[in-house]
Protein backbone atom coordinates (compact mmCIF):
# COMPACT_ATOMS: atom_id res chain seq x y z
CA UNK A 1 0.00 0.00 0.00
CA UNK A 2 3.05 2.32 -0.18
CA UNK A 3 1.97 3.61 -3.58
CA UNK A 4 -1.48 4.38 -2.16
CA UNK A 5 -0.02 6.45 0.69
CA UNK A 6 2.35 8.33 -1.62
CA UNK A 7 -0.45 9.17 -4.04
CA UNK A 8 -2.75 10.36 -1.26
CA UNK A 9 -0.08 12.69 0.10
CA UNK A 10 0.71 14.16 -3.31
CA UNK A 11 -2.91 14.80 -4.25
CA UNK A 12 -3.66 16.32 -0.87
CA UNK A 13 -1.03 18.96 -1.64
CA UNK A 14 -2.36 19.74 -5.13
CA UNK A 15 -6.06 19.62 -4.22
CA UNK A 16 -9.03 18.63 -6.39
CA UNK A 17 -9.80 20.17 -9.75
CA UNK A 18 -12.77 22.54 -9.82
CA UNK A 19 -15.84 20.79 -11.26
CA UNK A 20 -19.48 21.67 -11.75
CA UNK A 21 -20.50 18.02 -11.53
CA UNK A 22 -19.02 14.76 -10.32
CA UNK A 23 -17.11 12.83 -12.93
CA UNK A 24 -17.52 9.09 -13.33
CA UNK A 25 -14.31 7.09 -13.14
CA UNK A 26 -13.45 6.58 -16.79
CA UNK A 27 -12.13 3.10 -17.54
CA UNK A 28 -10.52 3.75 -20.89
CA UNK A 29 -9.28 1.22 -23.43
CA UNK A 30 -6.03 2.48 -24.94
CA UNK A 31 -6.05 -0.18 -27.64
CA UNK A 32 -3.18 -2.57 -28.22
CA UNK A 33 -1.20 -0.50 -30.71
CA UNK A 34 0.11 3.05 -30.86
CA UNK A 35 -1.79 6.34 -30.66
CA UNK A 36 -3.24 5.77 -34.12
CA UNK A 37 -5.53 3.08 -32.68
CA UNK A 38 -6.93 5.30 -29.93
CA UNK A 39 -10.63 6.18 -30.23
CA UNK A 40 -11.77 9.80 -30.17
CA UNK A 41 -13.79 9.16 -26.99
CA UNK A 42 -10.68 7.75 -25.32
CA UNK A 43 -8.61 10.75 -26.40
CA UNK A 44 -11.22 13.16 -25.03
CA UNK A 45 -11.21 11.38 -21.67
CA UNK A 46 -7.41 11.49 -21.48
CA UNK A 47 -7.30 15.19 -22.37
CA UNK A 48 -9.78 16.05 -19.61
CA UNK A 49 -8.13 14.00 -16.84
CA UNK A 50 -6.56 15.28 -13.64
CA UNK A 51 -4.93 11.92 -12.97
CA UNK A 52 -4.31 8.87 -15.18
CA UNK A 53 -3.64 5.42 -13.70
CA UNK A 54 -2.06 3.50 -16.58
CA UNK A 55 -1.14 -0.09 -17.35
CA UNK A 56 2.21 -1.52 -18.37
CA UNK A 57 0.94 -2.29 -21.88
CA UNK A 58 -0.10 1.27 -22.83
CA UNK A 59 2.12 2.52 -25.67
CA UNK A 60 4.40 5.50 -25.01
CA UNK A 61 2.83 7.42 -27.89
CA UNK A 62 -0.48 7.37 -25.99
CA UNK A 63 1.09 8.41 -22.70
CA UNK A 64 2.52 11.42 -24.57
CA UNK A 65 -1.08 12.62 -25.12
CA UNK A 66 -1.75 12.97 -21.38
CA UNK A 67 -1.85 16.67 -20.43
CA UNK A 68 1.23 18.00 -18.65
CA UNK A 69 -1.09 19.17 -15.86
CA UNK A 70 -2.33 15.63 -15.15
CA UNK A 71 -0.62 13.21 -12.80
CA UNK A 72 0.50 9.91 -14.29
CA UNK A 73 0.49 6.90 -11.97
CA UNK A 74 1.88 3.56 -13.15
CA UNK A 75 -0.16 0.56 -11.93
CA UNK A 76 1.14 -2.09 -14.31
CA UNK A 77 0.75 -5.86 -14.21
CA UNK A 78 3.02 -8.25 -16.12
CA UNK A 79 3.47 -11.99 -15.69
CA UNK A 80 6.79 -12.79 -14.06
CA UNK A 81 7.55 -9.13 -13.26
CA UNK A 82 6.84 -6.82 -10.31
CA UNK A 83 3.16 -5.87 -10.51
CA UNK A 84 0.71 -3.62 -8.70
CA UNK A 85 -1.74 -5.58 -6.57
CA UNK A 86 -5.29 -5.38 -7.90
CA UNK A 87 -6.68 -4.26 -4.54
CA UNK A 88 -4.11 -1.46 -4.44
CA UNK A 89 -5.31 -0.30 -7.85
CA UNK A 90 -8.88 -0.16 -6.57
CA UNK A 91 -7.77 1.83 -3.52
CA UNK A 92 -5.67 4.30 -5.53
CA UNK A 93 -8.45 5.02 -8.01
CA UNK A 94 -11.23 5.38 -5.44
CA UNK A 95 -9.02 7.60 -3.28
CA UNK A 96 -8.46 9.94 -6.23
CA UNK A 97 -12.15 9.94 -7.12
CA UNK A 98 -13.04 10.74 -3.51
CA UNK A 99 -10.88 13.87 -3.77
CA UNK A 100 -13.02 15.12 -6.65
CA UNK A 101 -10.36 14.49 -9.28
CA UNK A 102 -11.22 13.61 -12.87
CA UNK A 103 -9.88 10.07 -12.95
CA UNK A 104 -8.94 7.97 -15.97
CA UNK A 105 -8.03 4.32 -15.55
CA UNK A 106 -6.10 3.70 -18.76
CA UNK A 107 -5.89 0.05 -19.79
CA UNK A 108 -4.18 -1.68 -22.70
CA UNK A 109 -6.52 -3.16 -25.30
CA UNK A 110 -10.21 -3.20 -24.37
CA UNK A 111 -11.27 -3.04 -20.70
CA UNK A 112 -13.99 -5.68 -21.14
CA UNK A 113 -11.97 -8.22 -23.14
CA UNK A 114 -9.51 -9.93 -20.77
CA UNK A 115 -8.89 -6.53 -19.19
CA UNK A 116 -10.39 -6.85 -15.67
CA UNK A 117 -12.55 -3.84 -16.47
CA UNK A 118 -15.67 -5.35 -14.91
CA UNK A 119 -13.80 -6.19 -11.69
CA UNK A 120 -12.63 -2.61 -11.39
CA UNK A 121 -16.03 -1.11 -12.23
CA UNK A 122 -17.60 -3.29 -9.51
CA UNK A 123 -14.97 -2.18 -6.99
CA UNK A 124 -15.50 1.49 -7.80
CA UNK A 125 -19.28 1.08 -7.56
CA UNK A 126 -18.89 -0.54 -4.13
CA UNK A 127 -17.28 2.73 -3.01
CA UNK A 128 -20.07 4.81 -4.55
CA UNK A 129 -18.39 5.82 -7.80
CA UNK A 130 -20.02 5.31 -11.19
CA UNK A 131 -17.87 4.24 -14.12
CA UNK A 132 -17.88 5.05 -17.80
CA UNK A 133 -16.27 2.33 -19.91
CA UNK A 134 -14.58 3.50 -23.10
CA UNK A 135 -13.86 0.61 -25.49
CA UNK A 136 -10.49 0.09 -27.13
CA UNK A 137 -9.17 -1.97 -30.01
CA UNK A 138 -8.20 -5.32 -28.55
CA UNK A 139 -4.96 -7.06 -29.47
CA UNK A 140 -6.70 -9.57 -31.74
CA UNK A 141 -7.87 -6.80 -34.08
CA UNK A 142 -4.72 -4.68 -33.92
CA UNK A 143 -2.33 -7.60 -34.41
CA UNK A 144 -4.35 -9.15 -37.22
CA UNK A 145 -4.57 -5.88 -39.14
CA UNK A 146 -0.94 -4.95 -38.49
CA UNK A 147 0.44 -8.19 -39.94
CA UNK A 148 -2.24 -8.75 -42.60
CA UNK A 149 -3.92 -11.88 -41.23
CA UNK A 150 -7.74 -11.92 -41.53
CA UNK A 151 -9.43 -13.35 -38.47
CA UNK A 152 -12.22 -14.68 -40.66
CA UNK A 153 -12.21 -15.43 -44.38
CA UNK A 154 -15.09 -17.22 -46.06
CA UNK A 155 -12.58 -19.54 -47.77
CA UNK A 156 -10.88 -20.53 -44.52
CA UNK A 157 -12.83 -19.67 -41.36
CA UNK A 158 -16.41 -18.74 -40.55
CA UNK A 159 -15.88 -18.54 -36.81
CA UNK A 160 -13.26 -17.16 -34.42
CA UNK A 161 -12.65 -17.77 -30.72
CA UNK A 162 -10.78 -15.50 -28.31
CA UNK A 163 -9.32 -17.17 -25.23
CA UNK A 164 -6.60 -16.61 -22.65
CA UNK A 165 -3.96 -19.29 -22.34
CA UNK A 166 -4.71 -19.94 -18.68
CA UNK A 167 -7.57 -19.74 -16.21
CA UNK A 168 -7.49 -17.57 -13.10
CA UNK A 169 -5.89 -20.46 -11.15
CA UNK A 170 -3.03 -20.77 -13.67
CA UNK A 171 -4.20 -24.00 -15.29
CA UNK A 172 -4.30 -24.24 -19.08
CA UNK A 173 -7.66 -23.43 -20.62
CA UNK A 174 -9.41 -26.26 -22.44
CA UNK A 175 -8.74 -25.98 -26.19
CA UNK A 176 -10.66 -28.98 -27.51
CA UNK A 177 -12.86 -28.07 -30.47
CA UNK A 178 -11.59 -24.50 -30.77
CA UNK A 179 -9.04 -24.93 -33.58
CA UNK A 180 -9.13 -26.77 -36.88
CA UNK A 181 -10.84 -26.62 -40.25
CA UNK A 182 -13.09 -23.59 -40.66
CA UNK A 183 -12.10 -22.08 -37.29
CA UNK A 184 -9.67 -19.44 -36.07
CA UNK A 185 -8.32 -19.57 -32.53
CA UNK A 186 -6.76 -16.46 -30.98
CA UNK A 187 -4.87 -17.04 -27.74
CA UNK A 188 -3.98 -14.13 -25.49
CA UNK A 189 -1.02 -14.29 -23.10
CA UNK A 190 0.23 -17.61 -24.39
CA UNK A 191 3.70 -16.95 -25.81
CA UNK A 192 5.44 -18.47 -22.79
CA UNK A 193 3.21 -21.56 -22.79
CA UNK A 194 3.57 -22.66 -26.40
CA UNK A 195 4.82 -26.15 -25.58
CA UNK A 196 1.78 -26.86 -23.40
CA UNK A 197 -0.57 -25.21 -25.90
CA UNK A 198 0.81 -27.24 -28.81
CA UNK A 199 0.53 -30.47 -26.83
CA UNK A 200 -3.07 -29.71 -25.86
CA UNK A 201 -4.01 -28.90 -29.45
CA UNK A 202 -2.40 -32.06 -30.82
CA UNK A 203 -4.06 -34.15 -28.10
CA UNK A 204 -7.42 -32.67 -29.14
CA UNK A 205 -6.94 -33.89 -32.71
CA UNK A 206 -5.57 -30.77 -34.42
CA UNK A 207 -3.21 -31.65 -37.26
CA UNK A 208 0.47 -30.73 -36.75
CA UNK A 209 0.54 -28.71 -40.00
CA UNK A 210 -2.16 -26.23 -38.93
CA UNK A 211 -0.63 -22.74 -39.36
CA UNK A 212 0.18 -20.47 -36.43
CA UNK A 213 1.38 -16.87 -36.19
CA UNK A 214 3.08 -15.49 -33.08
CA UNK A 215 2.83 -11.69 -32.98
CA UNK A 216 4.75 -9.64 -30.44
CA UNK A 217 4.15 -5.89 -29.92
CA UNK A 218 1.50 -5.95 -32.66
CA UNK A 219 0.82 -2.54 -34.20
CA UNK A 220 3.87 -0.89 -32.62
CA UNK A 221 7.33 0.07 -33.79
CA UNK A 222 8.83 -3.00 -32.06
CA UNK A 223 6.43 -5.44 -33.78
CA UNK A 224 7.76 -8.90 -34.59
CA UNK A 225 5.96 -11.84 -36.15
CA UNK A 226 6.89 -15.46 -36.75
CA UNK A 227 4.86 -18.04 -38.67
CA UNK A 228 5.00 -21.72 -37.90
CA UNK A 229 2.70 -24.72 -37.50
CA UNK A 230 1.19 -26.28 -34.40
CA UNK A 231 3.79 -29.04 -34.60
CA UNK A 232 6.64 -26.53 -34.67
CA UNK A 233 5.07 -23.94 -32.38
CA UNK A 234 7.32 -24.39 -29.36
CA UNK A 235 10.45 -24.19 -31.48
CA UNK A 236 9.28 -21.02 -33.23
CA UNK A 237 8.50 -19.38 -29.90
CA UNK A 238 11.95 -20.30 -28.61
CA UNK A 239 13.51 -18.55 -31.61
CA UNK A 240 11.32 -15.45 -31.23
CA UNK A 241 11.85 -15.28 -27.43
CA UNK A 242 9.01 -12.80 -27.00
CA UNK A 243 9.44 -10.63 -23.93
CA UNK A 244 6.64 -8.17 -24.72
CA UNK A 245 2.90 -8.65 -25.17
CA UNK A 246 2.30 -11.45 -27.67
CA UNK A 247 -0.68 -13.09 -29.36
CA UNK A 248 -1.16 -16.43 -31.09
CA UNK A 249 -3.39 -16.72 -34.17
CA UNK A 250 -4.04 -20.35 -35.08
CA UNK A 251 -5.83 -21.52 -38.20
CA UNK A 252 -5.81 -21.63 -41.99
CA UNK A 253 -6.37 -17.84 -42.07
CA UNK A 254 -2.64 -17.50 -41.42
CA UNK A 255 -2.08 -18.83 -44.95
CA UNK A 256 -4.27 -15.97 -46.25
CA UNK A 257 -1.87 -13.34 -44.87
CA UNK A 258 -1.60 -10.29 -47.12
CA UNK A 259 1.11 -7.64 -47.40
CA UNK A 260 0.51 -4.54 -45.29
CA UNK A 261 2.21 -1.15 -45.10
CA UNK A 262 1.43 0.12 -41.61
CA UNK A 263 3.48 3.13 -40.51
CA UNK A 264 3.97 4.77 -37.09
CA UNK A 265 1.30 7.30 -36.23
CA UNK A 266 1.78 10.83 -34.89
CA UNK A 267 -1.05 12.95 -33.47
CA UNK A 268 -0.69 16.69 -32.95
CA UNK A 269 -3.01 19.62 -32.48
CA UNK A 270 -6.32 17.79 -31.88
CA UNK A 271 -8.41 18.77 -28.86
CA UNK A 272 -11.68 17.06 -27.89
CA UNK A 273 -14.05 17.27 -24.95
CA UNK A 274 -17.23 15.65 -23.63
CA UNK A 275 -20.43 17.69 -23.83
Amino acid sequence: MAAHAAFSAATAESGPASQTERWPVRIVGAGAGDAGDLTLRALAAIQEADVVFYDDLVDASILDLIPKTARQVFVGKRAGKPSTDQQDIHALVTDAAAQGLRVVRLKGGDPFLFGRGSEEAEAFAAHGFASEVVPGLSAAFVCAAAVGIPLTDRRHAAQVTFITATRADGSLNALTGLAGAGRTLVIYMGARLTQRIAAALLDSGVTPDLPVAIIEHGGRAAQRVRQATVGALAGAAAVLRADGPALLIIGDVVRARVATARKPFALTGLELSHV
